[in-house]
């Protein structure tokens, strides 16, 4: 998948230290990693704002989306437009999953399953690290 924004390993550290990102942020975003269960630091925020990508500033999730999925990462039941992600299949660990991406950077954001809330069915499973709140 080809993404507008494009940049080496060491543009996206420098990038991610600059904005002052968690150090797992390259490791997560740009490697398709993932943190720990109940680490993040937006599971539990609760402020009315927008989530948005780490790495491009895209907005992907506003918070009235988030609930509390008991999952330990922070989880939405939709996107804040269809535009904003990107999927594809990730068959990694031996399971077959969606991956989720921010459209315009490809940054790993976490991945996306069918058993979220009403009115979408969906829980967007995603890591803190791959995130920036802008609260309102």
């Amino acid at each position: 998948m080809k993404f507008c924004i494009q940049k080496t390993d060491a543009e996206w550290e420098k990038h991610l230290q600059s904005k002052g990102a968690e150090p797992q942020a390259l490791a997560i975003t740009r490697h398709h990693g993932t943190e720990r269960a109940f680490t993040g630091k937006w599971l539990d925020n609760k402020s009315q704002g927008v989530y948005s990508c780490i790495c491009c500033d895209a907005p992907l999730f506003a918070s009235n989306t988030k609930y509390d999925s008991g999952s330990g990462w922070p989880s939405y039941f939709a996107p804040i437009n269809d535009k904003a992600i990107a999927t594809e299949t990730d068959n990694k660990y031996g399971m077959i999953r969606t991956e989720v991406l921010c459209a315009q950077c490809g940054a790993h954001l976490g991945h996306v399953f069918n058993d979220g809330p009403p009115p979408t069915g969906l829980r967007y499973c995603m890591n803190s690290a791959s995130l920036n709140f802008e609260p309102q």
